[in-house]
């Protein structure tokens, strides 16, 4: 890759990658307004599927740009290049039912602060579990995943810290979202980023639909009463924000893209702000400094 290709992709993965905390930022507020309706899995069904289908025509429209302009790669051409997608979206969707079920789960059963901060500590997770498949980090990007970690603090933690069912299942999505992102760092060079996301909610979808239909009453009055947050998380969060993920983290550094995906949690609180009408303390806004600090931090 050549300087200019290899700066244009420095300034281009990182804007998507903030794209896409902004928009998950603000799905903390419809995911907060939809549980009050529906449960954890009815929820991530409906919304998943709602993903993948939005995805469809997307994928046929790039796929006839691509065959007009001769795009190399437009198609999956191969058996082993359809195996490899399928494998990824597979992958990706099993790991992300699970996370995400694990996290609505937790933010029923403790509070909003606790569960910003349990969720923040891929951030963290994501160069551990990097290191135990090769993949090495610069002591700049350590110090600033310890300034990330202080600055979730401050902007997520106000009461006394005690380990609940809530915190353990946060803990475990936090540990899931890890693996998620190195599923997705190794899959997304490999193939087309956008089906492999397709698959992955439809994946998603389906487990989830398994575990809805045995512990939860689905109720078709519910759904459409969260209509709104369930668009909204399944058209932006799930359509358009994961598949930017995936081309975003495409060929960039896992540990700095976790960093920047983390910053979601400040826009949850601005997105509680502005849609809620909560307001920030001196303590939260200073964490939301901290926290940007040490993402300009990593891209420096």
């Amino acid at each position: 890759m050549d300087n200019s290709k290899m700066k244009k992709r420095n300034i281009k993965s990182p804007a998507i990658l903030v794209l896409t905390a902004l928009i998950w930022g603000f799905a903390f507020v419809a995911q907060s307004v939809g549980m009050d309706y529906v449960g954890p899995f009815t929820f991530n069904c409906v919304r998943s599927i709602l993903g993948g289908m939005v995805l469809i025509p997307v994928i046929l429209v790039m796929d006839r740009i691509g065959q007009k302009k001769g795009i190399e790669g437009s198609g999956q051409k191969t058996d082993k290049d359809r195996a490899t997608l399928i494998k990824g979206g597979v992958c990706c969707g099993v790991v992300l039912m699970a996370a995400s079920s694990l996290q609505q789960i937790g933010i029923m059963t403790t509070s909003v602060g606790k569960a910003g901060f349990l969720t923040a500590l891929y951030i963290v997770l994501v160069p551990v579990l990097g290191l135990l498949i090769g993949k090495r980090c610069s002591w700049r990007l350590w110090i600033s995943v310890a300034m990330a970690l202080a600055g979730f603090y401050l902007l997520c933690i106000k009461d006394g810290f005690s380990i609940e069912k809530g915190d353990i299942c946060l803990l475990l999505s936090a540990l899931l979202f890890s693996v998620h992102i190195i599923v997705i760092d190794y899959f997304s060079p490999k193939t087309d980023g956008v089906k492999m996301s397709c698959i992955q909610f439809f994946v998603c979808g389906l487990v989830c639909g398994v575990f809805m239909l045995i512990f939860e009453d689905f109720n078709i009055a519910s759904v459409m009463a969260a209509g709104i947050p369930i668009l909204y998380a399944g058209v932006l969060s799930c359509g358009v924000a994961y598949t930017l993920q995936i081309i975003g983290q495409k060929n960039y550094n896992i540990t700095i893209a976790s960093l920047i995906l983390s910053l979601e949690s400040v826009f949850s609180v601005l997105g509680g702000w502005l849609v809620l009408h909560q307001t920030l303390s001196i303590r939260e806004g200073i964490g939301c400094v901290v926290i940007f600090v040490a993402v300009i931090l990593a891209q420096l």
